[in-house]
């Protein structure tokens, strides 16, 4: 009886599943790439007629074009696989035609993820070269307007590098001090404790302008006696501010460090000072260097806060170059600078995040 039920419920035998088709999704490749040619064709027309024919517009135009030519490569790949697919499969081979399948698809989705990209740069091209007088390229890209203003905004840019560097060493030293507070043990550590963790809360919770505001207009009124040059004020309010956020990745780098490092230490005869000098402080610092770079990277871009207080930036010389002109390119052009001076440090930290991981997984 029972073996008769499980023969009757038994699974019947099916045939395996199909390949999946390829020809319609390297057609849809097909018509997006015509589309992103076209868009892009429009707006390498549009660019040359902004800039008067001139040949710079002209090759910098047809490059685009040709760019945007690419996904035909991976489409009639993919057409090419598909053809493939439906020969195998009228010969009964199955797992060849998966293979040629799956490449097939592939290929498809290449190139309509390139011609995506191709219609998203075109689109963007042709919204900023619409209305050659008065569009987005003229208030935000004119070039004479760069040239006139670069040489005073490069110096400028200069000041915010000075003043970023020396914040960041400041930065550095004072951020530790205040980690070490919050860590210190014991109820003889706890007003230390106390005011350091105040200090982080209020400095984490005041916007940086606010605190550049503060020290930069307030420190000579509330004390007449001191005179200092209004850059060096600014670097204080900046390490003020800075010190709260990388205290804490510093704080976060000790408490990732196993207990038992420590206990090993006290146990050799090393004090609390020592065992944090020379046992814990170089393993945490070795963990936080990608998160120290990326705040290294926030403060490098609020150095441009310090025009509100007229210091002499690239920003604040954008500005006057910006009113003198009546046009934006001056201030896109500080954003360029910050963007030249970030890309590198950022890609860095990608890599120091990489390697790290690589570490981990053990090679």
């Amino acid at each position: 009886m029972s073996s008769s039920l499980i023969k009757e419920d038994a699974p019947l035998k099916s045939e395996p599943p199909q390949p999946k088709p390829v020809f319609g999704l390297a057609i849809t490749a097909l018509v997006v790439t015509v589309i992103g040619v076209a868009i892009v064709s429009f707006a390498a027309y549009l660019l040359a007629d902004y800039n008067n024919n001139n040949l710079l517009s002209l090759v910098v135009g047809a490059i685009f074009v040709l760019g945007s030519l690419y996904p035909v490569l991976p489409t009639l790949k993919a057409f090419r696989d598909g053809g493939k697919r439906s020969s195998l499969l009228s010969e009964k081979k199955l797992v060849p035609a998966r293979l040629a399948s799956a490449a097939g698809r592939e290929e498809a989705f290449i190139g309509t993820g390139y011609a995506a990209a191709a219609i998203i740069v075109g689109v963007a091209l042709t919204a900023a070269l619409t209305n050659k007088d008065s569009g987005i390229a003229f208030r935000y890209f004119t070039l004479s307007a760069w040239q006139k203003a670069f040489p005073e905004m490069i110096a400028g840019f200069w000041l915010n590098i000075w003043v970023s560097v020396v914040s960041i060493v400041l930065v550095l030293f004072f951020g530790l001090v205040l980690a070490v507070m919050r860590m210190l043990p014991g109820r003889a550590g706890a007003p230390l404790r106390l005011i350091a963790t105040v200090y982080c809360d209020v400095f984490r919770a005041v916007p940086a302008i606010v605190v550049i505001l503060l020290i930069v207009f307030g420190t000579p009124l509330a004390v007449p006696a001191l005179k200092v040059p209004v850059v060096f004020l600014g670097i204080l309010a900046l390490t003020l501010t800075y010190s709260a956020y990388v205290a804490e990745v510093y704080r976060a780098g000790l408490s990732s460090i196993h207990p038992s490092q420590s206990a090993a230490a006290r146990s050799l005869g090393l004090s609390y000072g020592q065992t944090l000098r020379k046992v814990l402080i170089p393993q945490a610092v070795r963990r936080v260097i990608p998160p120290l770079l990326n705040d290294f990277i926030s403060l490098q871009k609020d150095t441009a806060l310090l025009s509100v207080a007229a210091i002499l930036d690239t920003v604040y010389v954008a500005q006057l170059w910006q009113t003198k002109l009546f046009n934006l390119s001056p201030i896109t052009l500080a954003a360029l600078f910050f963007i030249l001076a970030t890309l590198p440090q950022a890609r860095f930290v990608d890599w120091l995040i990489d390697r790290d991981a690589s570490r981990k997984a053990g090679g």
